[in-house]
């Protein structure tokens, strides 16, 4: 467990949350982070109140995340960022891009969920969203959505927008795209980003999304929203959230400190309060975990190679956008 210094050298007083050096409390550090806002708050919040090193936090989808990462290419600010997509560490690894950095609270972090430079804040699944009060059969798997009752009832997010969806479509791609033929035939609608796949079977309208992220429709059905989370029996593809230290950030300690107080027992339990798995195995959440489903192993950078040949076959199989 590693001591935490303040620039005169004065002991933090969380040792025991196994924080990396820190800095002065004037040093703030930026976090960029694609979601969901609610918990990079508290974190932000969280850290400061443990460490006195001030955050300055930017939220929004990975799209906007990067377009950002990207406009501020000739004066970057971002400390850390937080993904909602792998590929995305793997990328700005291949870029040079990142500190690297083991975590002392990493030690309880499945291997495939950090690497030399990269580490799991916490894992979502894709999943059936599906509405009970939708009149319709509870579907347990991907095809039950293609089959008559579902009849222009499902939506599913936009694989091009959703780093997981992607994912998720080049896992089922199949035959020739066949299991999307089928939901196109059916009058499946794809929509924009996973809200807009989601909040018309919140609404009613629809029955049942196509790929939902877990989580977030985990979270609704915790406030009473009429939605039931359903794992598919042939399974689904999971997607960790990777944390990276920029190699180009100015207070490499401090950044440090927040990926340690990420996966620290106070950090692990606000990623599980919003219904994401912890990346650390030891810590508990009210949800199914890596463990309880049947996960679908995907070659990440074989398929993210083939992006636009995936992508041309899904829109192809889809009616094309």
């Amino acid at each position: 467990m590693r001591r935490a210094f303040l620039a005169k050298g004065l002991i933090v007083g969380a040792i025991t949350l196994g924080l990396a050096t820190a800095a002065t409390a004037q040093e703030k550090i930026t976090v960029y982070s694609a979601g969901p806002a609610n918990l990079i708050e508290t974190l932000a919040k969280g850290f400061t109140a443990k460490t006195k090193i001030p955050v300055s936090v930017f939220q929004g989808t990975t799209g906007k995340v990067m377009a950002r990462i990207e406009a501020e290419a000739s004066n970057p600010v971002v400390d850390v960022l937080i993904s909602a997509s792998w590929d995305t560490a793997t990328d700005f690894s291949k870029r040079g891009w990142l500190l690297p950095y083991t975590s002392p609270n990493a030690a309880k972090v499945p291997d495939f969920l950090k690497t030399g430079d990269a580490v799991a804040q916490g894992v979502s699944a894709l999943a059936i969203a599906w509405n009970p009060k939708s009149g319709t059969p509870r579907p347990t798997d991907w095809a039950d959505l293609a089959k008559p009752p579902f009849k222009d009832l499902v939506t599913m997010p936009d694989p091009a927008e959703s780093g997981a969806t992607f994912e998720l479509v080049a896992a089922l791609q199949g035959e020739n795209f066949q299991l999307f033929k089928n939901l196109n035939a059916n009058g499946m609608v794809v929509a924009g980003a996973n809200a807009a796949a989601l909040t018309p079977v919140l609404q009613g309208a629809k029955a049942a999304v196509f790929g939902a992220v877990d989580y977030i429709s985990l979270g609704g059905a915790a406030k009473g929203e009429t939605i039931e989370v359903i794992f598919p029996t042939s399974g689904t593809v999971i997607a960790p959230r990777p944390m990276l230290i920029l190699n180009w950030s100015k207070q490499p300690d401090s950044a440090k400190a927040f990926i340690d107080y990420v996966l620290s027992d106070e950090g692990q339990a606000a990623v599980a309060k919003v219904y994401l798995m912890p990346a650390r195995t030891d810590v508990k959440a009210d949800r199914p975990l890596i463990g309880d489903l049947k996960i679908i192993s995907v070659d990440t950078d074989k398929v993210y190679a083939a992006r636009k040949e995936i992508l041309s076959g899904f829109n192809a199989a889809t009616g094309g956008r």
